[in-house]
């Protein structure tokens, strides 16, 4: 299964994105402040947006938030710098120190049903590594 995040709103304290399963738009999302990585800018703890590029997706207990999350797995660097980063439910870039919280975008600068939309992302991912299909979420 493939998941593909575009980023359309690079806002000051928070990013804006929709969300793609197969290539069908799924639901909305928010990250915290886009960086341009690959023109020098730096990672903020707390405050960054992951870089662009293609992410493997595994379910696996989170023990901070105390229930079975997507988590994306990157390469070496990645999964050493960016330890951690998961798909959760949550509204507003303070509810995120690097997440990417999935909802729909009817409020600026918030996410909102964002546990309904966790849920049935959370299914879907599921039901494809029943199928034994890998889950790849590229950011862009």
């Amino acid at each position: 299964m493939e998941l593909t995040l575009t980023r359309i709103a690079k806002r000051k304290t928070y990013t804006i994105g929709r969300l793609a399963v197969n290539n069908e738009y799924f639901c909305d999302t928010l990250e915290p402040t886009w960086r341009d990585y690959k023109n020098g800018a730096y990672k903020i703890k707390g405050k960054s947006a992951i870089p662009e590029g293609r992410y493997a997706i595994v379910i696996t207990w989170s023990p901070r938030m105390k229930k079975w999350l997507p988590l994306l797995v990157g390469d070496q660097d990645f999964n050493k710098k960016w330890q951690g980063v998961r798909i959760h439910a949550g509204n507003t870039e303070k509810d995120t120190e690097g997440c990417i919280l999935v909802g729909q975008n009817r409020e600026v600068g918030k996410v909102l049903d964002s546990r309904l939309w966790l849920y049935r992302l959370k299914e879907k991912i599921t039901e494809a590594k029943e199928r034994n299909e890998p889950v790849w979420l590229t950011v862009k």
